[in-house]
């Protein structure tokens, strides 16, 4: 890990990105729907973003992970209609006018944009058997667009139990039916809008609770809900926004998901969550692949999501045991990890956490799928101020854009605002 100079701004501004309060976010949806279709909304629904504590991609090779929703939400003002016609307004996408579709229509392939994110839940609850009508919705957010901070989850989960409700569907009122309601947004995700994601995005905005950290095995969906208050250790978790573009869809993230089920399947696993003899697998691994395979990019990938998931295990058992300035430590190695072996971090998350480590803060990494988006730092509640400004002089120095920044504390889960 490089050491950062000292900056040469020290004056920079730091940017706070506020969350909305709850009244807030639900006036300003139901005013743009107002505007937009000159009718009152059936109701206005929200879910929050997340931040994830440990355990990157994990999700997808059935491995832990460790997320928790963020204060900062997705607000969606909906009113169910009598036909299959969608029409969607986005305060974030203005220029975008009103973008519609029919229902009937919609399938793999057949719409893109942000709207294929919300038209795909309706979607993917008609596949699984529900009976659900074309809407009039709008969109207004206060997750940090393009952060690496799950706006695209927020959205369908926004959506989802919004139709649950107006449909009298029966699947928001527990964490089962909130589980069914996750795998309806992870198909409309990769289904329709063709991002080859795993759920826990999903299962941070559906099924976590205020003041918990949700642990998700991802082998079979159960989870456990961590008490997670920092503020009674005299930390808190800084989010830094690097406001470098991250972008799923561009082909890093699938091609990191074909390579790790390419090995599990070499290694003659269901998923690589199934390993654990680590030196043992990265050495079958150059007879097992298939002619032509990148042997040591695989094993790179193998040990990043074999290593990651024992950081979580370990994060869990540090939480338990309130040695809670420890779990930096874990931080800062799981970032050289996916710096590494998992080669999607970049420039600006490298920045953010090296200078926000040498700053002061007990460990950090980048967090989300990577090539831009957000990282995290666990700092001193006393020293959050001043992490943050050396960060955004930091980017100064480096003729970045500004970063912007949020405290992560643990808020509630999708529902009607």
């Amino acid at each position: 890990m490089s050491t950062p100079s000292t900056p040469t701004h020290p004056g920079t501004p730091v940017e706070w990105l506020e969350a909305w309060t709850p009244a807030e976010g639900a006036a300003r949806a139901t005013a743009a729907f107002h505007a937009a279709f000159a009718a009152e909304p059936a109701g206005v629904w929200s879910a929050p973003g997340r931040a994830n504590v440990i355990g990157e991609h994990t999700d997808y090779n059935g491995g832990l992970c460790l997320p928790m929703a963020l204060p900062h939400r997705t607000y969606l003002a909906l009113r169910p209609r009598e036909d299959d016609v969608v029409r969607l307004v986005s305060a974030q996408e203005p220029q975008a006018g009103v973008w519609t579709a029919d229902l009937a229509q919609v399938a793999p392939g057949s719409v893109s944009g942000w709207g294929s994110y919300v038209v795909g839940v309706a979607w993917a609850l008609r596949q699984a058997g529900f009976t659900v009508a074309g809407f009039d919705a709008v969109v207004d957010s206060c997750v940090p667009y393009g952060a690496g901070l799950s706006s695209s989850a927020a959205l369908e989960s926004a959506v989802a139990v919004a139709l649950d409700e107006v449909h009298g569907l029966g699947l928001g009122g527990d964490d089962a039916g909130r589980a069914r309601l996750a795998e309806v947004c992870v198909r409309a995700e990769n289904d329709i809008a063709g991002a080859n994601t795993g759920g826990m995005d999903q299962a941070a905005a559906l099924r976590t609770r205020e003041g918990f950290a949700l642990m998700l095995d991802t082998r079979d969906g159960s989870t456990r809900h961590i008490p997670f208050d920092l503020a009674a250790h005299d930390l808190a978790l800084l989010v830094i926004d690097t406001r470098a573009e991250h972008q799923l869809v561009d082909g890093q993230y699938a091609a990191r998901r074909a390579t790790c089920e390419e090995a599990a399947t070499a290694l003659g696993v269901s998923t690589l969550r199934e390993v654990t003899d680590l030196d043992g697998a990265l050495e079958r691994l150059g007879q097992a692949l298939p002619p032509g395979a990148e042997v040591e990019v695989s094993r790179r990938r193998v040990r990043h999501v074999v290593t990651e998931i024992a950081r979580v295990e370990l994060v869990d058992d540090l939480l338990a045991a309130d040695q809670v300035e420890e779990v930096g430590a874990v931080l800062t190695a799981a970032h050289a990890s996916l710096r590494d072996d998992y080669e999607v971090s970049c420039r600006e998350l490298d920045l953010a956490v090296d200078t926000a480590i040498a700053a002061g803060s007990l460990g950090g990494r980048m967090v989300g799928g990577g090539f831009g988006g957000s990282a995290i730092a666990l700092v001193r509640d006393s020293e959050v101020e001043q992490v943050a400004a050396t960060v955004a002089a930091a980017f100064a120095d480096a003729a970045l854009e500004a970063p912007g920044f949020l405290v992560a504390t643990p808020a509630s889960p999708a529902g009607r605002s």
